[in-house]
């Protein structure tokens, strides 16, 4: 009765739970030590973290397979102190709403985007009209969330 899909679906929702209320306790953080220094924190508890999985999967490491990655597949880094930084920003100027859509907004056409192209290698998943809808109807939720 639960289908593949929908484990997949129900892991995705959980993602975007903890990203809400990640970015939630980042930017109360931010309010709190400051930008950077929140930023610090977030990602220096997260190299804790996954040392302690790197340490509890030890022998299950490929640490050779590193050297033969491209370079920009490290770019994930950057990115993630990056969107952390915006979010801590962010989210106290717009409200935990606003910001979460704007940034699922552009994640769907980002996504779209680099799905359409078939982007790092991905397999290429073509934009259709209606992709372009949902796109829309996402963008006039960001709006109405706007509207007070």
């Amino acid at each position: 009765m639960f289908g593949f899909p929908l484990l997949y679906l129900a892991l995705a929702a959980l993602a975007g739970l903890s990203m809400a209320v990640q970015g939630s306790l980042n930017a109360v953080l931010g309010k709190k030590t400051g930008i950077l220094e929140a930023s610090f924190i977030v990602h220096f508890t997260a190299v804790i973290v996954l040392l302690i999985f790197i340490l509890i999967n030890l022998n299950k490491i490929n640490i050779p397979q590193w050297r033969k990655i491209p370079w920009y597949l490290y770019l994930g880094g950057l990115l993630g102190v990056i969107i952390s930084y915006t979010v801590i920003i962010t989210i106290p100027k717009l409200g935990v709403a606003v910001a979460t859509t704007a940034i699922i907004t552009a994640q769907v056409l980002t996504a779209s985007f680099i799905d359409h192209f078939g982007i790092f290698g991905l397999e290429e998943i073509p934009f259709t009209w209606i992709k372009l809808v949902g796109v829309f109807f996402l963008a006039a939720g960001v709006r109405l969330l706007l509207h007070n």
